[in-house]
Parts: C-alpha cells; sequence; structure tokens
C-alpha cells in the first residue's frame, strides 16, 4: 500500500511525527500531501516537539495566524540565533541568551549580582524579542531603554554571528539627559549611587564604563559561545562562574577542562584584562599541600610554597622540550616504520595528571582548614573556611588597555562543587568564583574540537 491510499488522518499523524524540514519536499510530491500539509494540527505538533511552544496555539486563530506561520515564519527562521552568546562591546563582553518563551524569541542579557556578592543569583533583562503579529512577517522589536519595546531589526550576519540594531535610538533617552541615564545605569549595574562608591579609581572605571557601553544603543554584533563539555574525570563539572575582580565588580568567567590543565576564560572582561582572555590556568599535575592554618595566614609561607612549585613546573617544561627536541632528531633519523615511537606524549601527560590528580585526592582529607594569608585583600569576607584541594596556576595581569600582559604564579582553591577561589600572589588579591546556576538551552557544542575552536576565537578577537 503507497502512502497515497492512506487515510487523511493517518497521513497527518505520519507527517506530523516528520522533522518540519522534511515537510516542504513532500508538499512539492502531490496536490493531496500539500492539502494535507495545511492541516495546522501538524505544525502544531512540531512547534511543540522542536521548540518546545506549550501555549495554547488555537488562540492564534483570533489574529489569523496559523501555526504553519509561527513555525515557518518565526521558529524555524530564527533557530540559528537561538542558544548562547557573547556581544561586541569591547573589552567588556557579555552573555547572551537566546530562548523561545511562548509565542515570543527573546534575547536575555544575563548579569552578574551585584559587587561583592558572589553566591546571589545571576540578574537579566531583555535586549529584543520576536513576534508575529500578522501573516505577512515576524516583528523584531528592541527592548532596551525604559519606554517600552520599538522598532528593531535583527541580521543574520553568517554561521555562529548576527548582530541587532535599534531603529528608534530615541527611546533608550531619558527626559533629564545623560545625568539621569547615568544614575539609572549606576542602581542597575551596581545597585547604589556613585556617592556610595569612594574609591575614586573605582568610580573612573564605572564612569568610563558607561560611556562606552552606553555608545552601541543596542547596535551590536553576537558571536555564538558553548557551554565547555564535560568528562567523568573532570574535577568538577565545568561550566560558567561569577568572580570578584576588585574594583571592576564581578565577571562571568567559564571554567574548561583540558587534560592535566584547566582554564578560566572570561565571558565578560575590563579595561585591564578583555573578555575572551584566559584569566586563570590550573595545573591539575601539580596539587599544593598548604601548611596549617596558622602558618597560612603568614603570606611569605605561602609565597615560598608556590614559588618552589613554579621553579619545579619551569624545570619540567625544559626538560620536556629537550626530550621533544631529541624524539624529532631521532624521528627524522630513523629509516623504518617500526623506529617511530608508538603512542602519543599529549594522551600520556593528561593519564599522569589524572593519575596524580586522583592520588593527591584519595591522600587528602575531605575538606581541610583554609583562612586567607595576612595582607591578601578580598572584596568578599564571607568566603568558605574549608577547602577541598588546592593546586598550583598562574593569573593573567595587564596594565590598562591589556598593556604588557603576563602570566603571575598563583593559588587555585577549590572549596566544593560550586565554588573555588584564586590567590593572585603578585597583587595580594584573591577572587571567589560562585557557580551560574541557570539552565541554558541550545549551549552545548557539538564536539570538544567545535568547543576548543570557539575558545581560540573568542581569544583572538580579544587581543
Amino acid at each position: 500500500m503507497s502512502l497515497l491510499e492512506l487515510p487523511p488522518e493517518l497521513l497527518v499523524q505520519i507527517f506530523g511525527s516528520l522533522p518540519g524540514t522534511d515537510l516542504p519536499s513532500l508538499a512539492r510530491v502531490c496536490t493531496t500531501f500539500r492539502r494535507i500539509l495545511r492541516t495546522d494540527t501538524i505544525w502544531r505538533r512540531r512547534c511543540r516537539e522542536e521548540y518546545g511552544v506549550c501555549e495554547n496555539l488555537r488562540k492564534l486563530e483570533i489574529t489569523g495566524v496559523s501555526c504553519r506561520d509561527v513555525y515557518a515564519k518565526l521558529l524555524h527562521r530564527y533557530r540559528h540565533i537561538l542558544g548562547l552568546w557573547q556581544p561586541d562591546i569591547g573589552p567588556y563582553g557579555g552573555l547572551l541568551n537566546v530562548v523561545v518563551d511562548g509565542l515570543f524569541i527573546i534575547g536575555w542579557m544575563y548579569l552578574p549580582p551585584h559587587d561583592p556578592h558572589v553566591d546571589d543569583p545571576m540578574r537579566f533583562k531583555p535586549l529584543f524579542r520576536i513576534h508575529l503579529m500578522e501573516r505577512k512577517s515576524a516583528t523584531v522589536e528592541c527592548m532596551y531603554g525604559h519606554k517600552g519595546p520599538h522598532n528593531g531589526h535583527i541580521q543574520i550576519v553568517k554561521k555562529d554571528e548576527f548582530s541587532t540594531k535599534c531603529n528608534q535610538t530615541d527611546h533608550h533617552r531619558m527626559s533629564g539627559g545623560r545625568q539621569e541615564e547615568f544614575r539609572t545605569w549606576l542602581r542597575e549595574e551596581w545597585g547604589r549611587t556613585l556617592e556610595d562608591i569612594f574609591h575614586e579609581h573605582m568610580q573612573e572605571l564605572i564612569l568610563m564604563k558607561f560611556i562606552y557601553t552606553s555608545q552601541y544603543d543596542n547596535c551590536l554584533t553576537y558571536r555564538r559561545i558553548y557551554l565547555p563539555p564535560s568528562s567523568p574525570d573532570d574535577l568538577i563539572k565545568p561550566g560558567l562562574f561569577k568572580g570578584t575582580y576588585g574594583s571592576h565588580g564581578l565577571e562571568i568567567v567559564m571554567l574548561s577542562f583540558h587534560g592535566r590543565k584547566a582554564k578560566g576564560t572570561k565571558i565578560t572582561g575590563d579595561p585591564n584584562i578583555p573578555a575572551g582572555q584566559q584569566t586563570v590556568e590550573i595545573d591539575l599535575a601539580h596539587p599544593l599541600q598548604l601548611p596549617d592554618v596558622e602558618n597560612l595566614r603568614d603570606f611569605s609561607e605561602l609565597s615560598r610554597i608556590v614559588l618552589e612549585v613554579q621553579e619545579q613546573v619551569r624545570r619540567e617544561e625544559q626538560e620536556d622540550e629537550q626530550q621533544q627536541g631529541e624524539e624529532d632528531r631521532s624521528q627524522q633519523a630513523a629509516s623504518s616504520p617500526a623506529a617511530q615511537p608508538q603512542g602519543g606524549e599529549g594522551a600520556e601527560g593528561e593519564e599522569t595528571a589524572a593519575g596524580a590528580e586522583r592520588a593527591t585526592q584519595d591522600k587528602a582529607p575531605a575538606s581541610q582548614p583554609f583562612v586567607l594569608p595576612m595582607g591578601v585583600i578580598s572584596r568578599n569576607e564571607d568566603y568558605p573556611r574549608t577547602c577541598r584541594i588546592c593546586f598550583y596556576g598562574t593569573g593573567l595581569i595587564a596594565g590598562h588597555g591589556f598593556t604588557s600582559p603576563e602570566r603571575t604564579p598563583g593559588v587555585f582553591v577549590l572549596f566544593d562543587d560550586d565554588r573555588f577561589g584564586f590567590i593572585w600572589l603578585e597583587l595580594k588579591s584573591f577572587s571567589l568564583y560562585s557557580r551560574i546556576k541557570v539552565s541554558f538551552q541550545n549551549a552545548e557544542a557539538p564536539s570538544r574540537e567545535a568547543f576548543d575552536e570557539m575558545l581560540k576565537n573568542i581569544q583572538s578577537l580579544a587581543t
């Protein structure tokens, strides 16, 4: 029996179970299929199963918009902008999550909590929305400012990149002029007034950020970012964290694992270390045994321990380079395939690092007392007083404008599954990081290679 001989009701069920992208080709087969594919229950099912639209789509009939219109002109057309994105706002970056919300597609900008409350939940505000008000085409609206939705535009530039434009930027202006706009922005961004901020350098940084970011008027280019892939061998679950960065306030960092290294990449940044740069790197092959609490209070004692490990790492790197050079020379001299070394040094190094890490965790107690050394500055004094394990690491520091960047030694402190810290030895400063507990949709990397390529791209854009 051919499909044409099946009852129309059964064809509706069959067609409704197929991906929406396959249905247009079926419509070209014959007039019967084309007529059946006008049945709105097919498209209602596709909207629900592919995009999670659980609204009562029948209410669309009042406006003359069909489920087929919603699927074709809204959901399918803008499917490529769903997911996580980083806006190009100079050194500041950002985190945008584009989601299907009912009968709308909305771009939510996620903001860290107010400094220094790193454990508070993320804040978010809408930057744009797309919806279908009539049968012709979807409507894009800018949500920036305080005067409600107004005319906007979205252009999908290329794969994994799109841009937004506001066509009515006068809606962003306030009656009190730039002063009122700044005061309003300051309350939203920092939760305080300029008079509350006594540090002059911090005032300058805040004013600089307002001037720089407000000039874009929500006309921005976004590039896709992925959440880091995870592995059972990871120290903790990778993901997004909010961290304290001194006078710059709270910033968003992505923690990812790469064999015997862990990397913290800035998703939001500042004029010293821009978004996209690798703020910290943790050497999982070099755990640190901290002294007891009384000796830990002595900064010189912690500094001595870390610098000894730094020297050990430097010697190991030199030995690795010499060994690699010898292997390269022996490979060039080898005349038969049998003389080629078997296995990869990188994989062997990763196994050694993972084994060393597991051995250290086996020997270490489940938790140990922790306190910051005297003289180390912390924005948040409410840090955990016990930790699981510590590792040698390096942190990136630079002058204003990302001048003279250098990696300096430090201590990575794992407190629990959702919090870690980093002691910047040279700055005598401590950053506390807390996991962002938001379930982001359409944010998984298609492969480890795709994630690594994304990291490389956002770092190259930041330099």
